[in-house]
């Protein structure tokens, strides 16, 4: 991971956002759409999402993109069960 992705995983862990890591994709980081956060709420819904003032637009909790952002960090969906994070 860059030093940039490493900082935003660290501080969305902080956060109890439930990110992940996997070795066939190590310049990267994930978000989990299938399990809770510490707070016991989904950090993305991909399908159930409207009018939770929680999420964006696109199912993810604005927290997210509140620390990518600064990082030059963005979220996208891999997939229903997750999102990658990469660089703008």
């Amino acid at each position: 991971m860059t030093k940039n992705h490493r900082t935003a995983f660290n501080r969305l862990k902080k956060l109890g956002c439930p990110v992940f890591e996997r070795k066939d994709k190590p310049n990267t980081f994930f978000v989990s759409a299938e399990s809770s956060g510490t707070d016991g709420m989904l950090w993305a819904d991909y399908y159930d999402h409207a009018g939770i003032s929680r999420y964006d637009d696109f199912g993810v909790d604005k927290r997210v993109d509140e620390v990518l952002k600064p990082l030059g960090l963005f979220a996208e969906w891999e997939n229903p069960g997750c999102l990658t994070v990469w660089e703008r």
